[in-house]
């Protein structure tokens, strides 16, 4: 009896080891979402409003995939005759995933209704926030390729870089903000950039929860 629990506990981590994985083509098509983000404020910055569309569009139909992928995975946790044994740690670490590349959509329509050039501070600052979002999606990544090849140690080097984006974004978002207020914007315009300093500092935190959530598992794999 002991002996068949020890190879349904090692088939439980099989399938959680194959989860993973899909985790790894998911945070590809993730960071997609975020690359095209940049290019979009790259445009806006240079003046380049369909360049600005073209990839807000980008972002749309990268979300679309990843969220495929997103199924793809609950189907696999939830469909096994056989479930890992952290199989709730998993689906709230997917769905924590997911919800990345879904923020990064809405920062990106966001920008979508941003017409009027906002002042080259205002700009400038929000370059800055998603240079910081590119680099914690960078580091979550790499943070699950060692989660993948069993690198415990890395996984939580990685996710510690991450937390501290996190905090460096929360610090940006106070200067985006104090931009903001200070450019004298139309009404209209003053709300979209408002919201827009939020939706980037959101990304930020999702990274920094899906970063949790592979602390959590990996620990409990020691």
């Amino acid at each position: 009896m002991k002996g068949t629990r020890n190879i349904l506990g090692w088939l439980g981590m099989e399938e959680a080891h194959s989860v993973m994985r899909e985790a790894e083509l998911h945070i590809q098509e993730t960071c997609k979402t975020v690359t095209y983000l940049s290019e979009a404020v790259a445009a806006f910055l240079a003046g380049n409003l369909n360049a600005k569309m073209a990839a807000i569009i980008q972002v749309k139909e990268s979300e679309r995939v990843a969220d495929k992928l997103l199924w793809k995975m609950i189907e696999e946790l939830s469909g096994q005759l056989l479930v890992p044994p952290d199989r709730e740690d998993l689906l709230r670490f997917v769905t924590a995933l997911d919800k990345i590349a879904d923020t990064t959509n809405k920062a990106a329509r966001l920008l979508a209704f941003i017409e009027n050039r906002p002042p080259d501070e205002v700009l400038r600052n929000i370059v800055i926030s998603v240079q910081i979002i590119v680099r914690g999606a960078d580091m979550l990544r790499e943070a699950i390729r060692a989660a993948v090849r069993n690198d415990t140690a890395k996984a939580l080097q990685l996710c510690a870089e991450v937390e501290r984006c996190e905090h460096e974004a929360d610090d940006q978002k106070r200067v985006l903000i104090s931009a903001v207020l200070r450019a004298r914007l139309e009404a209209a315009d003053l709300l979209l950039c408002y919201n827009l300093a939020e939706a980037l500092e959101s990304i930020t935190d999702r990274i920094d929860t899906a970063s949790d959530h592979i602390k959590r598992l990996n620990v409990k794999a020691r």
